[in-house]
């Protein structure tokens, strides 16, 4: 991929469901000016009407409609497939709580050259994302022995940093790279799209890296607790209905022959813990036990697919 000769013609794919009006007229506003242009694609959110006049404020922008929420995979693939079919040669995948700060799209391209200058394949280069907490210090991923590796951008000139996985939102992948590898697995709904993917890209011989100066706000999950384990973490909360999705996923994903032994070993440890952990401290335990049973269930039988729809189902 020679990437250094490219012309960028960057599409941006926000998926938003019921998003903070404020907070998407924010990242718009960011955003707009550093792509090509943005395509919002809503899965079927309650404030529809306000996110029309918003979109309608910006002339880049371009609002997809969903007719039902197949999830946040579907969302992707069809905003993928839109910038495709408009010439777009890479995708900036978005959530709508994901703010990019100055500079974060020209960053990651310059990480992108350095990449292709020194003839390497790569699969995506990820944005550091900055957490509400003073001290929560963004990183990358890399798989351990027992657990993540935490991977930090430790020197001033670093441009880039190898990851073995990044979040979906704050992607920047090569429309060639997506043709090689395939477009996001619907069938997840949720939870471990972009795990899946990544996972996918790194088989074929695809790795992912950080991208050290492009910065957005980003936020992880409904809220955050903060805990002392050794040293301050930082750890989402969800909605017990998520867990069902994150612990069917997982296991779906150990069947797949592109899932390595590695990174297999680390998630259950990271589940190990999320169930200790949010067994402890939730204050809808019953339920998140209810959802983690249905979720390792549904998993082993090979359940896919939106599965557990409470009144709405966030993605």
């Amino acid at each position: 991929m020679a990437t250094n000769k490219v012309d960028f013609h960057i599409y941006a794919v926000l998926v938003t469901f019921d998003p903070d009006i404020h907070t998407l007229t924010k990242c718009l506003a960011n955003l707009r000016t550093q792509v090509h242009k943005i395509l919002v694609v809503d899965n079927l959110s309650k404030n529809i009407d306000e996110i029309h006049r918003t979109v309608n404020a910006k002339h880049n922008v371009e609002l997809i409609t969903l007719e039902q929420n197949d999830g946040l995979g579907r969302a992707h693939n069809v905003g993928i497939k839109t910038a495709k079919e408009n010439g777009a040669t890479h995708v900036l995948l978005l959530d709508h709580d994901s703010i990019p700060t100055a500079g974060m799209v020209a960053n990651m391209t310059a990480a992108l050259r350095e990449l292709a200058a020194d003839n390497r394949r790569v699969a995506a280069v990820g944005a550091r994302y900055l957490g509400s907490y003073a001290g929560n210090e963004s990183f990358f991923v890399q798989f351990g022995w027992l657990k993540f590796r935490r991977v930090f951008c430790s020197r001033d000139d670093e441009r880039y940093v190898r990851a073995d996985f990044l979040i979906s939102s704050g992607s920047l992948i090569p429309i060639s790279v997506l043709e090689e590898i395939g477009g996001m697995d619907e069938r997840l709904f949720i939870d471990h799209v972009d795990t899946d993917w990544f996972l996918r890209a790194n088989y074929k011989g695809y790795p992912s890296y950080g991208a050290c100066d492009a910065l957005m706000e980003h936020g992880l999950g409904d809220q955050t607790y903060r805990v002392w384990l050794g040293r301050w973490h930082y750890l989402p909360k969800h909605k017990p209905f998520r867990y069902y999705y994150i612990f069917r996923n997982s296991i779906l994903l150990y069947k797949k022959p592109y899932a390595p032994t590695k990174w297999m070993i680390n998630d259950i440890v990271r589940l190990l813990f999320i169930l200790i952990f949010y067994s402890l401290v939730s204050d809808s335990r019953t339920d998140l036990l209810k959802m983690i049973s249905r979720g390792v269930a549904d998993g082993f039988r090979g359940v896919t697919g939106g599965t557990v729809t409470p009144s709405r189902v966030s993605c």
